[in-house]
C-alpha cells in the first residue's frame, strides 16, 4: 500500500464524502485514531456506514438511524470486515472522525489526526483480514506522514466514546506494526 502526494491510498475504492474541510495550515498529521462503527449497531456488511458517511442514510429504514440523522461525520477509510478498504477524504484534508477530542494537551484532533473506522463493534472480536488491512495502511501512513501517536477513540474522548473496545487487540495489532 502506498499514500500518494494527494493524500489518497492507491489501489482501494473511493466514495467522497461532503464530511471534511482544510486542515489548519502547516499542521502536520502526527496522530491515528482507531476507531470502530457498525449500523445499525452490531450489524455489519450492509451499506449503512457509506451512506452515513456520504449523508444518504435514510432515516427510517432502522430506528437507530432517526437519531443519527443530522450528524455529519466522515473518516478518512473504513476497513469491513472482509478487509476491503475504502477511502472517504484525502488524508491531506480534515476528516470528521474525532468529534470533541484532546490528545496531550491538543483539543480537536481531527485537526491533527487521520482516523481509520474498522466495521466493528464493543461486542465482538475483529476478523484477522481487518488486522492485516490495518497494519498495512498503518505501515503506509507512516511512511506518509510524521505520525507520533496510534490511539483508539476511546483516548482522545474518553467518557463519551468507548471504541475501538474491548475487542480491539492492541497486543496484536502493536506487533504486526514492529
Amino acid at each position: 500500500m502506498q499514500i500518494d502526494p494527494s493524500g489518497f491510498l492507491k489501489g482501494v475504492r473511493f466514495i467522497a464524502s461532503p464530511n471534511f474541510d482544510e486542515r489548519p495550515p502547516e499542521m502536520p498529521v502526527t496522530l491515528l485514531v482507531i476507531h470502530a462503527i457498525s449500523l445499525p449497531p452490531q450489524q455489519y456488511d450492509g451499506d449503512a456506514v457509506i451512506d452515513f458517511f456520504t449523508n444518504k442514510l435514510d432515516p427510517q429504514a432502522h430506528p437507530f438511524f432517526a437519531s443519527i440523522r443530522d450528524l455529519r461525520v466522515s473518516a478518512h477509510f473504513f476497513i469491513r470486515r472482509d478487509g476491503e478498504v475504502i477511502q472517504f477524504v484525502s488524508c491531506n484534508l480534515r476528516a470528521w472522525h474525532a468529534g470533541q477530542s484532546q490528545w496531550q494537551g491538543r483539543q480537536r484532533c481531527n485537526d491533527f489526526a487521520i482516523g481509520i473506522e474498522l466495521e466493528g463493534s464493543d461486542y465482538a472480536p475483529f476478523e484477522n483480514r481487518q488486522y492485516d488491512r490495518l497494519a498495512e495502511l498503518t505501515r503506509a501512513l507512516q511512511a506518509a506522514y510524521p505520525i507520533a501517536d496510534i490511539v483508539g477513540h476511546a483516548d482522545i474522548a474518553p467518557g463519551r466514546k468507548t471504541d475501538p473496545g474491548p475487542n480491539f487487540d492492541w497486543s496484536r495489532y502493536r506487533q504486526m506494526l514492529a
